[in-house]
């Protein structure tokens, strides 16, 4: 765990001219470059190719885009996160979408959001080069796969849709640990270990997965065997990661420290839930297998052990032929991999969009052992270039890496594929004709209280100018929050907080927009909220479905 550098046989001979060796590690050099462009090239391509399709831009795809970015026109708007409204995130991502949301003031919310949604493509296409740059100094086969599998996961390319969290998470985790790593090894800068940290520790302030790669550089760091320097690395990544996450979250923790503690601590490590995600659907995200269909649960196992396996075999296979064990690199993509998956198979809940975050340790975890393996498969038996024994060495790696990027090309068009044919199994939630019904119905600067904000944000009607209105952004999360991690399908009714922030969000609000799952989100089985709504709203003749009216306003 060390990171000792890979030393073969070929990197001890010495060539018989300086010139040749230039010319040859310039033109390796040059091949590299190429391959990370290309794959970067191919991952936006996907990305804004799935972002192109109908109802994508301005539609309705997801729940969460609109907390994530309906956190930020609020705070965009003066309103604070935990002490104005609850999400149960940390507040990174109002943050960064804060300038997007400033636009709302201009366009409107559901031009911004199209900004908003372009931008995070940007940001997930971000994470194919941050890949390459962490293995190029392995050669081209481990550019190849590395970046190939980055472009063409799935999971990375529909978390990218919309504004979603994990395309931003990965964007610092991979800043961070190219600024951690020098080639294989931990980098013996501390400049470089306290800005990486800082990186990793924002990342945290997007979503709190970031503590599990922070968790093994930390290890890393401080392994054995020990020496003056490698304790003060450790402290110096540390505080870089703490200062990072420290820095942009501490003024919402002091506006309010208890809804702080209770949306972000509590509602995310306490959740009753009454159905947990079926093993198959995390099993088919993680492996990236989205398109292929009827996968059982058996088939699906045996996929994901052999896999594992494979890795092991390679890194195990390498490390016997080299005499070394794996580097610091190396231990940092298993590490990740394994936790970021027990952690993804142990809760009751999971989405699809939450295997995007795997995809760059993913990436890492099969590129570097075959990559090792390869390079230790091809070392020369002989010295001297013209040998027999010597081209088959060198016809080896370029085979592999032909393999690689054949591979890499038909995951690719399969994916392309996949969106032209189903939009990769996403699909607007809301079609565009109940969006234009409820612009037209719903005036400009109403008071609109909605269960799934992203309905309000696509209409143009988030922003009130109402006094009193609610600015609740994420209904979930509010009963998470309020009632200790439950929701109102799983009793967030019984809590006497929940209650009352729903009556305090309905009494001024002149529209109310349900949506198909608003059972599951707002407690209506509450007798108070119950009777309030029956008494005071009625569904809007010829309205979008699950659009109510204040009774004595017309729509108009």
């Amino acid at each position: 765990m060390s990171g000792t550098p890979l030393r073969t046989p070929a990197a001890r001979e010495q060539p018989s001219s300086a010139a040749p060796r230039a010319e040859g590690h310039r033109r390796r050099v040059s091949w590299v470059t190429v391959i990370i462009i290309t794959a970067s090239v191919v991952g936006l391509a996907l990305r804004l190719y799935q972002l192109s399709r109908p109802g994508y831009l301005l539609g309705v795809t997801e729940y969460d885009d609109g907390t994530d970015f309906g956190s930020a026109i609020r705070l965009a708007h003066g309103y604070l996160p935990y002490r104005d409204f609850i999400i149960v995130q940390p507040p990174g991502i109002a943050l960064l979408m804060s300038p997007v949301a400033l636009l709302t003031k201009g366009l409107g919310t559901a031009q911004a959001m199209a900004v908003a949604r372009v931008v995070t493509v940007l940001a997930g296409a971000a994470s194919v080069p941050l890949t390459g740059l962490l293995v190029r100094h392995r050669g081209l086969l481990a550019a190849t796969v590395a970046c190939g599998i980055a472009a063409v996961y799935p999971p990375s390319i529909q978390s990218a849709h919309t504004v979603l969290l994990e395309p931003w998470l990965v964007l610092f985790c991979l800043a961070g640990a190219v600024a951690v790593f020098d080639g294989d090894r931990l980098t013996g800068s501390t400049r470089r270990l306290a800005w990486g940290g800082a990186a990793f520790g924002f990342a945290g302030a997007v979503k709190v997965w970031a503590v599990l790669p922070v968790a093994v550089i930390l290890l890393l760091s401080a392994s054995k065997p020990l020496s003056v320097r490698k304790p003060r690395r450790a402290v110096s990544f540390l505080a870089g990661a703490a200062a990072g996450f420290v820095i942009p979250v501490l003024p919402f923790v002091i506006a309010a420290p208890r809804t702080f503690y209770d949306s972000v601590i509590v509602a995310q490590l306490i959740r009753v839930d009454k159905v947990r995600t079926p093993l198959a659907f995390r099993l088919h995200e993680m492996t990236g297998l989205t398109g292929v269909a009827h996968l059982g649960l058996a088939v699906l196992i045996i996929i994901s052990v052999a896999l594992a396996a494979a890795v092991a075999a390679c890194c195990v296979l390498a490390s016997r032929m080299t005499g070394q064990r794996p580097p610091a690199l190396e231990w940092f993509a298993f590490g990740t991999s394994v936790l970021v998956v027990a952690a993804f198979v142990w809760p009751s809940d999971f989405y699809y969009h939450y295997a995007g975050f795997l995809a760059p340790f993913l990436a890492l975890a099969i590129a570097l052992p075959v990559s090792r393996l390869v390079a230790a498969a091809g070392l020369p038996a002989t010295a001297g270039p013209s040998g027999g024994r010597w081209m088959a060495a060198q016809r080896l790696p370029r085979a592999a890496v032909a393999v690689a990027g054949i591979a890499i090309i038909i995951m690719a068009v399969a994916q392309f594929g996949v969106e032209a044919g189903s939009g990769a199994g996403l699909s607007p939630a809301l079609s565009q004709a109940n969006v234009a019904a409820a612009r037209r119905i719903i005036p400009p600067g109403a008071c609109v209280l909605a269960d799934q904000v992203s309905y309000a944000i696509a209409a143009d009607r988030f922003v009130s100018r109402v006094p009193g209105c609610s600015p609740m952004v994420d209904s979930v999360g509010t009963d998470y929050s309020l009632s200790g991690g439950r929701n109102a399908a799983s009793g967030a009714a019984r809590s006497a907080a929940v209650r009352a922030a729903w009556l305090a969000a309905l009494r001024p609000a002149q529209y109310v927009w349900l949506s198909a799952l608003a059972g599951k989100r707002v407690p209506l089985r509450a007798p108070q909220v119950a009777t309030y709504f029956k008494d005071n709203f009625t569904p809007v003749p010829g309205g979008p479905p699950g659009l109510y009216i204040r009774k004595g306003l017309r729509p108009r």
